[in-house]
């Protein structure tokens, strides 16, 4: 009976111990997930940017193996740092970008002489009359197109989403040999033969990808995604921006028959390089670095840069915001920098690219207009400034709510 007892108290405790022993294990358990996590965390592979400042020597050979050297040190091995590094900077500023866990850009941000460890971000690209507007006629009493020889002998690099070179706005007639001083050349890729390509006026034509594809998820299928490995532009805005920096004089253009005249750039008798950074409309902030570093070295006088990040926008001056370091070291080179203001306008604070060292400009107002009218089915008429280029004459009339996620139905 006493035993009977003494087994039925056993069996009471071992009850009243499971649920603390089931109580202990998860959160054994629970603990042991977490330091899973934040080693995953700390393990996790991303492009990294490491910022040495200004160069020391102008041996470039010597930059790049100091660069390998001293991601060797952290890695472990030289041929580890050769498969980790992205890009090494070493013309206009010393520096390079390299895939790294969190904890290995930790140790590389305490070795002497490194200036900023930072993960790689990335931007977006930002958007005949106009030059006409701003007192630059050919006919404009102040003569200031001719005094400034129409830009001639000028190079203007372009950091953008590549060129169509074929574009009429990319003739090189009436131009003098390509400058002397200019190191850079057109690189080959798809649909882009230098040999057929470039010319007088498209000196140079480049393309930077390896800060995206090392961020890409999963393999990068150019064609499916409407990108071309080359400088060549796929969606018109690189080819856009460079034209109206620096195109050629181009006669009897239109849109359907409106705004006909002469369309040309700022500078016409400039020479433009192109320095491709876009895809997708996406740019990594390494293959940024990249093209304003092969820029300085190719001796580019301005450099059109219509990128910028999304909002919420960083302080004026971050230490986040690469594209500050290059357009720095390339303004210290003597190399002027036109930055886009963006496309978040107009209210208060959304103007980005506002370094001090950089000239930003937005479009604020304009001197002509394509008035159209619409008509109700009321019969009743308004008069908007918009230019009409749709198939169709009647559409229905939608909900501006409805707008914001309407489809091909409403139309």
């Amino acid at each position: 009976m006493q035993n009977m007892n003494a087994c039925k108290m056993m069996g009471q405790n071992k009850c009243s111990l499971f649920p603390s022993c089931i109580l202990l294990l998860v959160s054994i358990l629970f603990f042991n997930m977490e330091n899973i996590v934040l080693a995953n965390e700390g393990s996790k592979i991303q492009v990294y940017i490491v910022y040495l400042g200004e160069r020391k020597h102008n041996d470039l050979e010597l930059i790049t193996s100091s660069h390998h050297d001293m991601l060797a040190s952290v890695l472990g091995s030289k041929q580890a740092s050769v498969d980790s590094m992205i890009y090494s900077y070493r013309h206009g500023f010393s520096g390079f970008a390299a895939k790294l866990t969190e904890s290995q850009a930790q140790s590389i941000a305490e070795l002497p002489g490194v200036v900023h460890v930072l993960p790689h971000s990335f931007y977006k690209v930002q958007t005949t009359r106009s030059w006409d507007y701003l007192g630059l006629s050919p006919y404009s009493q102040t003569n200031l197109l001719y005094d400034a020889k129409m830009g001639d002998d000028v190079i203007i690099g372009v950091l953008d989403s590549g060129i169509r070179p074929e574009s009429e706005s990319f003739n090189d007639k009436g131009l003098g040999p390509i400058p002397s001083r200019w190191k850079g050349f057109c690189q080959s890729g798809q649909k882009f033969g230098p040999e057929r390509r470039c010319n007088k006026k498209l000196i140079g034509a480049r393309y930077f990808i390896d800060g995206f594809l090392a961020s890409y998820r999963g393999t990068f299928n150019a064609t499916e995604n409407n990108e071309l490995l080359s400088a060549r532009d796929t969606n018109g805005h690189g080819t856009h921006c460079a034209s109206t920096a620096g195109g050629s004089f181009v006669n009897n253009v239109s849109r359907s028959g409106l705004g006909l005249g002469t369309v040309r750039g700022g500078a016409p008798k400039a020479r433009v390089a192109m320095y491709k950074v876009a895809w997708m409309r996406r740019i990594s902030s390494a293959d940024i670095l990249k093209a304003f570093d092969e820029a300085i070295h190719d001796g580019v006088n301005v450099l059109s840069v219509s990128l910028g990040i999304d909002l919420p926008l960083y302080p004026e001056v971050d230490k986040r915001d690469m594209l500050y370091y290059g357009s720095f070291h390339a303004v210290a080179s003597g190399i002027i920098i036109v930055c886009a203001g963006g496309n978040s306008g107009p209210t208060a604070g959304t103007v980005v690219n506002v370094a001090p060292w950089v000239i930003s400009v937005a479009a604020s107002a304009m001197d002509r207009s394509f008035p159209t009218t619409i008509m109700l089915g009321n019969n009743q008429k308004f008069m908007v400034n918009f230019l009409r280029f749709m198939k169709k004459s009647i559409y229905r009339v939608i909900n501006v709510f409805l707008a914001f996620s309407s489809t091909d139905s409403f139309l």
